[in-house]
């Protein structure tokens, strides 16, 4: 079965286009029909698991190649994994939504519509090959994820974790596309496939890897990024199962894991990757053991475990990456459903406080034991997913030794510890009968909400007893990195690899982390007595809050509500950036000559008398004829230089902006301001004449620097000339403006029109003006203005 990856990613977004017209029928319809397209992608994945597993999947379009702009696509072992996540569990959490939001709920029809366009945009980003596409869908995500959260922006706590999330993701993530930038121009290439496999280097791609790295952290919630995730638990619980578990925070892992094969031998790659990755896991396991919200304490589980994952995604090494993938499933396939669980303790009883819950898992045995299956997984217990990832992860790093490996698995068995005890956290939180809490009330939840739990839960199950087909997954993607031994090259995910030093760090996390529950009451007191003001949470709203104070004092500064400040702004501006990169590599063409036609003089000395006349100009009428001098003057300059195309587009622009202004005039005062105001002092005309004259010095010198820089066409104009002979030009530049040119000056007529249509309506409005003892009593100018309309 072979479909277009493309199409498959482009009906996500147009089905979720036309969802609204099936919610208006019916909620729980929107939501099945929602699930039917990410179920359909499921099996198409499954289908093509061979191909995947093999040489791989790959598709491009071909749009502009000269431009490197070739969307393209590839299905491997990690795009497989990944569609599971996205699509598999996309499904399931959607059939969950159907019976999570009421039948008549307002913001089911939205969540139904923006869950399947966010599915579309993931699905896009984790089969992207090309970095500029992985980009385009990276932010489409960064949207659908602002939406989701802010819901319909009613809730306050829903706007500040929507605009939290937006801030920090897009930050990062334009902070990417400029380290994209710089790796696709030093590789020649964007397609990741071929940089990975030809890695460039150099001084440029160091500054791109830590860019892109940046934007890495940020989406997958890094320290000290990570902030933004646990406040997103604002959002409904399905968006936090999908979003904040299954697929969205892992995109930065995905990166990481796309180009980790090229670039993880390079210290200035893995070695933040795994710094920050192992500080990431502790904090968030820390972080986990406080929160009485089950919602929180996941979430900080989550920023724990995506720390887990970029350590291992990161460090290289054949193992580190058969644990990376078997991690990344299970980690996907325990979480989605812990987060559907706390959406039906919280949807049965009304809270989701452990301070509140009791009995509950007496009431609701079939819950707790889907819960226990999850949390177990990702506790690392023998039979499930999770225990086959962490045993490999501890492998990795135990096995090649050395200072670097025993402090990454000490620091990985830490922060298994911590997952043990937050797992066990969660299960007595939500389930155990407390002595001083009342029993609560729990009605029987839906089999909508049911069903969906176990199938997640139980797949952990199924693929940690058979684990052929996680090791055939991630043996496929760890084949890019070399064995070093004979260890590595035999090493495959199993229940029983014997008596070794792997089962015993995981023998060690599951009592440290009951040792840690069971003593819970001292952690919360050594918590207590670490609690500092600093955090990052903090550090997100003091720098929030300096850029709003900073914004403040720059736009009291600049929009001071005086023209000649506006237009000295924009000067200034002009002079700082592109008149730095002047100096600094602007080169005099060695061949200017100082004119071309003797013709060139007498336009010129109209256009220099004609500005000069301007600035003594105190009749707007007098301005208007003197800038249309100007205009025509240059409009000859055009004829001169061989340009009539151009030429003739200005006299139009010229002549159509006199009748304009005309029009205009005959309702607007006479003089540009009052003659009996005071005059401003010499200094202050002084300091506009310098700006001005600097500013016309260095448009001129960067007009003769810029058209001699250019020695030959590239190849982009090249192939441009050679589609199009019937422009006749020699160069793109002269070919856009004889064939777009006229466009352009329509939408210029147009603005004109637009403009000229506003204006008169201002000066129209005053007909109903009347004098009325002497005085004008109505107006929007000054009484001498109205007094001069009304002649």
């Amino acid at each position: 079965m072979e479909l277009p990856l493309l199409a498959l990613v482009l009906a996500h977004l147009v089905l979720a286009a036309v969802l609204p017209l099936v919610s208006r029928r019916s909620r729980r319809a929107a939501f099945g029909v929602a699930a039917i397209l990410p179920a359909a992608t499921l099996a198409w994945g499954l289908a093509n698991s061979r191909a995947a597993l093999g040489t791989g999947l790959t598709e491009t379009v071909s749009w502009a190649p000269a431009l490197h702009l070739e969307p393209s696509f590839r299905l491997d072992a990690l795009g497989l994994v990944m569609i599971v996540l996205v699509s598999g569990l996309g499904a399931l959490i959607l059939v969950y939504s159907a019976w999570y939001f009421g039948k008549d709920s307002r913001d089911a029809p939205r969540n139904a519509a923006l869950l399947l366009a966010f599915a579309g945009a993931m699905l896009g980003l984790v089969l992207a090959d090309d970095l500029l596409t992985l980009y385009v869908f990276w932010e489409l995500t960064s949207i659908a994820s602002f939406l989701l959260v802010g819901q319909g922006g009613v809730h306050r706590v829903n706007r500040r974790a929507a605009v939290q999330a937006l801030l920090v993701t897009v930050f990062g993530g334009l902070s990417m596309l400029l380290g994209i930038v710089f790796l696709g121009e030093a590789a020649g290439t964007y397609r990741i496939s071929e940089i990975v496999a030809h890695p460039p280097s150099g001084g440029l791609v160091t500054a791109a890897l830590v860019l892109i790295l940046l934007g890495a952290l940020t989406k997958s919630a890094q320290f000290p990024f990570h902030p933004w995730l646990p406040a997103a638990m604002a959002a409904p619980t399905p968006v936090s199962a999908y979003l904040h578990a299954a697929s969205m925070v892992k995109a930065g892992v995905v990166l990481v894991a796309r180009l980790s094969p090229g670039f993880a031998d390079r210290p200035g790659w893995w070695v933040p990757i795994v710094v920050l990755g192992l500080v990431t896991m502790l904090i968030g396991g820390w972080r986990a053991q406080q929160e009485t919200d089950l919602k929180r304490l996941l979430a900080f589980g989550t920023v724990s475990q995506l720390g887990f994952l970029m350590v291992l995604f990161g460090a290289g090494g054949r193992i580190a990456e058969v644990a990376a993938l078997t991690m990344l499933l299970a980690h996907g396939l325990f979480k989605a459903p812990l987060f559907m669980v706390v959406g039906i303790v919280d949807k049965i009883t009304g809270t989701r406080d452990v301070g509140k819950l009791s009995g509950l898992g007496r009431a609701q045995p079939a819950l707790v034991v889907a819960s226990v299956l999850a949390a177990a997984s990702m506790a690392g217990i023998p039979l499930l997913l999770g225990f086959l990832g962490k045993e490999a992860a501890f492998e990795a790093f135990l096995h090649p030794g050395g200072v670097r490996g025993w402090l990454v698995g000490l620091g990985l068995l830490a922060g298994s510890v911590f997952t043990v005890a937050y797992s066990v956290r969660f299960l007595w939180g939500a389930f155990a009968t407390k002595p001083v809490v009342d029993v609560v009330d729990a009605a029987r939840p839906a089999a909508g909400l049911m069903a969906p739990t176990w199938i997640s839960a139980l797949a952990g199950l199924v693929l940690g007893c058979v684990p052929a087909v996680a090791d055939a997954l991630a043996q496929r993607y760890a084949a890019a990195y070399p064995a070093v031994d004979a260890v590595e090259s035999g090493y495959h995910l199993a229940l029983w690899h014997g008596l070794s030093l792997p089962l015993l760090f995981s023998v060690l996390a599951l009592a440290g982390g009951a040792l840690l529950h069971r003593q819970r009451a001292r952690v919360q007191a050594v918590h207590r007595a670490l609690h500092t003001p600093l955090s990052a949470q903090r550090a997100y709203e003091q720098v929030v809050a300096g850029l709003e104070r900073l914004a403040v004092l720059v736009t009291g500064r600049v929009q001071a509500g005086s023209l000649p400040v506006y237009l000295a702004v924009l000067l200034l501006t002009v002079l700082a950036v592109p008149g730095t990169a002047l100096v600094l590599g602007g080169e005099w063409p060695r061949d200017q000559p100082w004119i071309g036609s003797l013709m060139q003089i007498p336009l010129g000395l109209i256009v220099v008398v004609a500005s000069l006349a301007l600035l003594r100009a105190r009749r707007r009428f007098t301005a208007v004829l003197l800038v249309g001098a100007v205009g025509y003057a240059i409009g000859g300059l055009f004829v001169v230089d061989g340009a009539p195309d151009l030429a003739l587009a200005q006299f139009l622009v010229e002549t159509l902006t006199m009748v304009a202004f005309v029009f205009v005039l005959r309702r607007l005062p006479a003089h540009f301001d009052n003659p009996r105001a005071p005059r401003p002092g010499r200094s202050v005309q002084a300091r506009k004449a310098v700006i001005a004259i600097v500013a016309g010095v260095f448009v001129a010198i960067a007009g003769v620097v810029l058209s001699g820089a250019r020695q030959e066409p590239p190849s982009a104009s090249g192939d441009f000339i050679t589609l199009a002979p019937q422009t006749g030009a020699d160069n793109v530049i002269a070919a856009i403006l004889v064939d777009f040119r006229a466009l352009d000056t329509v939408g210029e007529i147009t603005v004109l029109l637009i403009a000229a249509a506003g204006t008169a309506s201002l000066v129209l409005a005053t007909r109903f003006d009347r004098r009325r003892r002497g005085g004008v009593l109505s107006g929007s100018g000054s009484p001498d203005h109205e007094e001069e309309i009304l002649g």
